[in-house]
């Protein structure tokens, strides 16, 4: 869906501090913590990771979907990650999500929908030119990142598997391989693997959902959700599913992890929102990665993570204390 008119929220992409600039600050950065109250020993990249085997990719830049905030680091927005699937830890992703094979890859299409099937990656990618879209990423335990993904608008996509009047929600589903991916295996893990999650219609067919392929013009690290991943940037981190390997069309609302793990903690809309407190700690402020004990760096909050200008209007009329 193209835009007409610039945002509020966006500048040119001349603006945009170079990735240079940032990749020198190695030095410096590796002193200071990145934990999550800014306190926890400095982590260094996985001897497992080599950032030289990732791809360089083509793409256009997209400067109506910049932000006016410096970018993360590169580092830190391939070392500091959620993905269960291969540990609860932060560095958990970086150490350990080299154990997954990513090539070949493939989704499978289903539900309401005009041409259900099983696409190859390459099939799903190529018929579109890949932007780059400098997103806000606010997790939902207080802290954020700025990062600049490659990929291709989600609606571009999915308007191509033709969904029916009946298709009222977007169903998405992580890899499912427990000899790949060790959280999966482990005996602790409170997850009914697959990981799940979904957005209403509309909201898959925003303008700033995002289906990412590759970050600062390379492809996706494996702990950041390669190959494919959806970024959804007015919600909270964990909607924006990794490794997807399904998408389904439905009428009804589809059942989503943490929303079955502790639904009176994490719902299915999952908005960022200063004005609603998780249970058990206040969503008003958020720490800016890099983060540390001498510089904790941090910001207020936006309601809708400052994107509100797109997508208030998607939840007119809703209480978003009840759906939150």
């Amino acid at each position: 869906m193209p835009i007409h008119k610039r945002p509020s929220w966006a500048l040119p992409y001349s603006a945009v501090t170079p990735e240079r600039v940032f990749l020198n600050r190695r030095t410096f950065m590796a002193g200071l913590a990145i934990g999550t109250a800014g306190l926890c020993a400095p982590m260094s990249l996985s001897a497992a990771f080599r950032p030289d085997s990732l791809e360089d990719l083509d793409f256009t830049p997209a400067p109506d979907f910049s932000t006016d905030e410096e970018k993360t680091p590169f580092e830190d927005v391939v070392r500091y990650n959620n993905f269960y699937e291969f540990g609860t830890g932060k560095d958990d992703p970086v150490r350990y999500a080299h154990e997954m094979s990513v090539d070949p890859w493939s989704v499978v299409v289903d539900g309401e929908c005009g041409k259900p099937g099983t696409y190859a990656l390459e099939d799903l990618v190529k018929p579109h030119t890949l932007e780059e879209r400098v997103y806000r990423l606010r997790c939902v335990e207080a802290w954020s990142m700025v990062i600049p993904w490659i990929g291709i608008p989600l609606a571009d996509m999915l308007k191509r598997f033709e969904p029916t009047s009946r298709a009222k929600f977007v169903y998405f589903e992580t890899l499912h391989e427990p000899d790949e991916m060790r959280g999966q295996r482990s005996l602790f893990s409170t997850i009914d693997w697959p990981y799940r999650e979904g957005l209403r219609m509309d909201e898959a067919m925003n303008e700033l959902s995002f289906m990412a392929v590759g970050l600062y013009g390379k492809t996706l690290p494996n702990q950041n959700g390669a190959p494919i991943r959806l970024v959804v940037p007015w919600k909270y981190g964990f909607k924006s599913i990794k490794s997807i390997v399904r998408i389904r069309f439905q009428e009804d609302q589809p059942a989503t992890t943490w929303e079955m793990i502790a639904p009176q903690e994490y719902g299915f809309y999952a908005n960022v929102n200063p004005e609603v407190d998780h249970p058990r700690w206040s969503q008003k402020r958020e720490r800016r990665l890099p983060s540390g004990l001498l510089s904790p760096n941090w910001v207020e909050t936006q309601k809708f993570n400052g994107y509100g200008e797109q997508v208030a209007h998607l939840y007119k009329g809703m209480d978003l204390r009840r759906f939150y």
